[in-house]
Formats: C-alpha cells, sequence, structure tokens
C-alpha cells in the first residue's frame, strides 16, 4: 500500500516528531550541515522515532532550499542536502515498510509587497528542492510551518510541477485558534482550507505555531467544516514559554498524547508533533491510538 492508499483510507497514521529540538539536545541546532557532518545522529533520532510507533517520518530538509541556504549564509549544496536528508530518513526506515516524507518550508523571507521577492522567485525555489526531494525517492511532500497562504501556495504548485504521482501534504501555522482560526498573515482556517483544496492538496493542516494541542484541535475542527481533505495536525509540546531568552516547550507526554486524540476526534487522520516533542511523545500517542 503506497501512501496515497493510506490517506485515501481514513485510517490514522502516526509521523514523527520534532527534529531540531532533538538535534539540540545532542549540541548540533541550528547548523544546516547536520545532514552532511552529523549524519548518524540525524539518523538515530529518526529511529528512536520509529521504535516509538511513527509509521512515517519527515526528512531533515525543513529548510533547505535555496533562498533560504543563501540569505542566512548556511554554505550547503542544495542538490547535496536534500539528496543527504533522504537517504538518511530511507536508511532508517530500512525495511520496516515505513514511509519517508520530503520536508519543505518557509524561505525565511517575505513576499512582496511585504518583502522582495516575487511568487515566481518563490515558485521556481521550491521547484528546485521538490526535484531533488523526488529524484531522492521520497513516498510524499509535506510542506510545513507555512504562515502566509501565498507562500504555502507557491510551494504547493511547485510540488505538483514536480510530480503527481506522490501525496502533498500542507500544514500552516496558526497564532490563535479564535475568530475562525488565524495565522500571523491573517489568514483564516477557512480560507486557507479553500485555497489549499482548489490547489491540489492532497491533505492540510497545523503545525507549530502559538497553540497548545487541544487548541488545535479546534483549528482541525474548523478546516474540517471547510473541506473533505484529510487532515494533518502536529502540535508542539504546549504553548510556547519564554525562559532565559529561549522557547522552551513543557508538556508532558500524558498530557500531549490526550491533545493529539483531541486532534483526531475533530477529524485528523495524519499526526504527530513539532517543536518540543520527543520519541517519549510519540510512544504516548501511539500507545493511546492502539498503534
Amino acid at each position: 500500500m503506497n501512501l496515497f492508499d493510506v490517506i485515501k483510507s481514513g485510517r490514522v497514521l502516526l509521523l514523527d516528531g520534532a527534529m531540531g529540538t532533538q538535534l539540540d539536545k545532542r549540541g548540533l541546532m541550528g547548523s544546516g550541515r547536520n545532514n552532511l557532518d552529523a549524519a548518524e545522529a540525524v539518523c538515530q533520532i529518526h529511529k528512536e522515532y520509529i521504535d516509538c510507533g511513527s509509521e512515517a517520518v519527515i526528512a531533515n530538509t525543513f529548510t533547505a532550499n535555496r533562498i533560504y541556504i543563501d540569505t542566512h549564509n548556511v554554505g550547503v549544496d542544495v542538490k547535496e542536502v536534500n539528496e543527504a536528508g533522504v537517504k538518511i530518513a530511507k536508511q532508517a526506515v530500512c525495511d520496516k515498510g515505513k514511509f519517508v516524507l520530503g520536508d519543505m518550508s518557509s524561505t525565511g523571507q517575505m513576499l512582496e509587497p511585504y518583502g522582495t521577492y516575487s511568487e515566481e522567485q518563490f515558485y521556481d525555489n521550491y521547484c528546485e528542492q521538490a526535484g531533488f526531494l523526488f529524484e531522492a525517492g521520497i513516498d510524499g511532500f509535506i510542506l510545513e510551518t507555512f504562515f502566509d497562504l501565498k507562500e504555502a501556495l507557491c510551494a504547493l504548485r511547485a510540488c505538483k510541477e514536480i510530480s503527481c504521482s506522490i501525496p502533498v501534504l500542507v500544514s500552516m501555522t496558526f497564532a490563535t485558534a479564535e475568530h475562525g482560526g488565524k495565522t500571523m498573515m491573517g489568514n483564516t482556517a477557512a480560507d486557507i482550507a479553500n485555497e489549499l483544496t482548489q490547489g491540489g492538496a492532497d491533505a492540510i493542516g497545523a503545525n507549530c505555531g502559538d497553540l497548545d494541542p487541544f487548541q488545535m484541535a479546534e483549528v482541525v475542527s474548523l478546516l474540517k467544516g471547510a473541506t473533505d481533505l484529510p487532515l494533518l495536525a502536529q502540535p508542539n509540546a504546549g504553548k510556547p514559554k519564554l525562559v532565559d531568552g529561549k522557547s522552551v516547550f513543557d508538556m508532558g507526554p500524558a498530557e500531549f498524547a490526550l491533545g493529539v486524540v483531541k486532534c483526531v476526534e475533530a477529524g485528523a487522520s495524519l499526526v504527530g508533533g513539532c517543536c518540543g516533542t520527543s520519541p517519549e511523545h510519540i510512544k504516548d500517542v501511539a500507545e493511546m491510538l492502539g498503534k
């Protein structure tokens, strides 16, 4: 059964949890070279999630697009870092029948008139990354942590241009669940659902942001009311708290799992974790969902 079949079946598919905060614990946060210089650590994190019940892992290619790499002076080759990320994830899943998703996210820049980039520049940027990920053998794309619907649509269009043979999951970041659910740019859940559905997404949802898992369940409900597409939920381990200048996520695995179950009850069929989540969080979700 391929990923398209699983998504269309409606059964709950358990994704993994955070990569960034797990790398941070190993002293590797902030380095875009981890796929090249710390491949064993990245692979070990994937394996820990699989051992705790993850049925799909997300390759460590989150901001591995040319605009982000160039504007943040990351100093890596776009093709090399994306291919390495997929290779590591595929090595981790091995012959265990798990899926590998190619991760794509924001450029870290703004579209005109707020920034200097055009939609065509963003589109070309995402076409390049999507092409490298597809050629490396991913089972699907996951576009996540987008707060600007226009940018997300550029990435979605690019993935569909590269291939319609694998699914594209699109996840937005919400600042609030109130007033129809809104992103930082003011996009509502209903607008997001309508535009991404028309744009050809195969599943849509929410991740990260300023919401705890229970608030994310409210957003899932709003999305469900506006689309028939399968829904995705990847909440943080609670709302972010600023401690000594750093964002801290301190919701424990048991409470997190209860929140994810609420997301499933609200209509999500693809669930996992974002910032602050660990293999222990995913393990509790797996147990609560009977995985």
